[in-house]
């Protein structure tokens, strides 16, 4: 009787395991979702290596008006000393 008892017990600790894992797995799914970025979907030219990148993404500098983005700190850096008066 006790080796049934012990098969049992294994049995329930099995279920309790796989239950554990499935409420685990939802809930983090749903926790994603919320913590996930809002992307907007616009994507931006970088001026200087002209690829498009999105715009949560991208570096930006302010040049007579108008503002450019960049992929990276050595593009814009790049524009501004272009666009240096000598």
């Amino acid at each position: 009787m006790t080796f049934f008892k012990i098969i049992l017990y294994a049995f329930l600790a099995y279920i309790v395991y796989w239950l554990y894992r499935f409420f685990k797995a939802v809930n983090k799914g749903t926790q994603s979702r919320r913590v996930s970025k809002r992307q907007s979907g616009i994507m931006v030219k970088d001026e200087m290596c002209n690829t498009y990148l999105p715009k949560e993404d991208a570096l930006k500098a302010n040049y007579a008006g108008k503002d450019y983005y960049f992929c990276s700190n050595e593009c814009r850096q790049k524009f501004l000393e272009q666009k240096k008066p000598h």
